[in-house]
């Protein structure tokens, strides 16, 4: 098994051509853990702003493509996207693995730690924050791929996510660059 994850792309479409050349060709399936087309009025608008390239993007993806909603994502969205957006969050049961995938913006902290232990989750995905982190508690994997192309990263560096069978890693979007790493039980 091995899963693409991204988050907070936030319209930029080269950026996810970019992203998918690179990391996401032998990919299984790719998790996108929300703010997938919408800039957010937080955030600049970089100049490869495009959600409706994006849109199609996705929807001609030969990968399939599971997407969490995020705060920016409207109800609008799925109009032009042809893969269900889901609220308030993703539960997806890939061989061993138990993955919950939630944006981030609904639960936090203890509400994160609540349902990976009720789920049994051997893996809780977020985005929001736009900064990669990874952490291994009580058993479950926490992972934020961060964002590929508006970073929030001090060192300005865009990532995204790899998991396989036995190992979870953030990539510098760029280089490759293997910037965090945790291991898998199970």
């Amino acid at each position: 098994m091995k899963i693409g994850v991204i988050s907070d792309t936030h319209g930029c479409a080269e950026t996810w051509v970019k992203v998918n050349e690179k990391f996401f060709r032998d990919v299984d399936f790719i998790i996108h853990a929300g703010d997938v087309l919408y800039h957010g009025p937080r955030n600049s608008i970089p100049g490869e702003y495009n959600p409706g390239r994006l849109a199609e993007l996705i929807n001609s993806s030969p990968v399939p493509v599971i997407i969490a909603c995020g705060n920016c994502d409207a109800e609008v969205d799925g109009m032009v996207l042809n893969v269900p957006v889901q609220s308030p969050y993703c539960y997806i049961v890939p061989g061993r693995q138990r993955i919950i995938v939630s944006h981030g913006h609904q639960f936090t902290g203890d509400g994160q730690y609540g349902l990976a232990e009720r789920y049994k989750a051997t893996l809780f995905i977020t985005g929001h924050t736009h900064i990669a982190k990874l952490e291994n508690k009580n058993g479950t994997v926490f992972l934020n791929p961060g964002s590929p192309g508006m970073t929030k990263r001090e060192d300005g560096k865009g990532t995204i996510a790899i998991i396989t069978d036995t190992a979870v890693e953030v990539l510098d979007a760029a280089t490759g660059e293997v910037l965090l790493a945790e291991k898998l039980e199970g």
